[in-house]
């Protein structure tokens, strides 16, 4: 066993009382409380009213744990509807199991209805969004150190994370270190939150774009943790299911950052109608002004 290596927890979980606190549901909504809040500051940076962000938030987490737990589902069903799989475990949404393609893309569907019910266009809230999504995402991926799940392959450098027997997967069980794929993508996470704040500063990023380097940065850094994993996943011409969303959503992510550039370079000036008075139409007149 390598003696430098990081511990994993012995526990995943406390009870209070009759009921049990998962550690991966408490780092969850750290997140969740660290996305709005930093959302928040950059939304009223913007020229947005305070309070938007947690309005927002009302409609698009619930939709983003339903979108995440479903994407979850469907690419992974054999935990589910395997032959040992127990479709109740479906809805144990503390238990783990969050794909965040389906979140941001159910989580988006919410907000862009919540969006439209207050006139406000979807783009710019995304790029006030884009830092604090990606570092809830990086506080999320430590509920899968406590979980002891989603690993890499065996390793014997210094940071490696020493895994129980019983969450080593059929094969490995006679491997004690692994890569900690949590605390590269966690890492990972914090460095495109700064990227992209920095980036937003020093250019001005309007119409999405903010949002669409957020998630062209976290998508190479994905695609390299995925090819990491060792957990059971679909493949698909020698690559993992994940690995091929993230090149395919980075392409995508590229493509609108470039397009957008040039058909409407700028800043949004309005991103928010003023209380009882300019409507959605007034917000993007003045779109194209900076």
């Amino acid at each position: 066993m390598n003696i430098a290596s990081i511990p994993s927890p012995p526990i995943n979980e406390i009870h209070i009382g009759p009921f049990p606190l998962r550690a991966y549901a408490v780092f969850i909504i750290i997140g969740v409380f660290v996305a709005i809040w930093l959302g928040e500051r950059r939304w009223v940076a913007r020229g947005g009213r305070r309070g938007t962000v947690s309005d927002i938030a009302v409609w698009a987490v619930p939709f983003g744990l339903v979108g995440g737990r479903l994407y979850n589902v469907i690419t992974t069903p054999w935990p589910y509807f395997g032959p040992n799989g127990n479709p109740w475990q479906a809805f144990e949404v503390w238990k783990g199991g969050l794909g965040i393609w389906g979140a941001i893309a159910l989580g988006g569907v919410g907000a862009w209805i919540a969006c439209h019910r207050r006139g406000i266009p979807l783009p710019a809230l995304a790029d006030a969004l884009a830092p604090g999504i990606v570092l809830a995402q990086g506080i999320g991926r430590w509920g899968n150190y406590f979980n002891q799940e989603l690993f890499g392959g065996p390793t014997t450098l210094p940071w490696g994370l020493r895994i129980a027997v019983e969450h080593r997967p059929a094969g490995f069980t006679q491997f004690a270190t692994f890569q900690p794929t949590f605390l590269y993508e966690s890492i990972w996470d914090v460095g495109v939150a700064v990227l992209v704040i920095w980036a937003d500063r020093k250019f001005r990023l309007g119409h999405g774009r903010a949002f669409a380097l957020y998630v062209a940065a976290y998508t190479l850094g994905r695609g390299w943790v995925e090819s990491l994993r060792i957990d059971q996943a679909e493949h698909y011409l020698g690559l993992r299911l994940n690995e091929w969303t993230s090149i395919v959503v980075f392409i995508g992510a590229v493509v609108y950052l470039i397009l957008s550039a040039r058909l409407r370079p700028g800043r949004e000036v309005v991103v928010e109608p003023a209380a009882g008075g300019a409507g959605a139409e007034d917000a993007g007149a003045g779109a194209d002004r900076d």
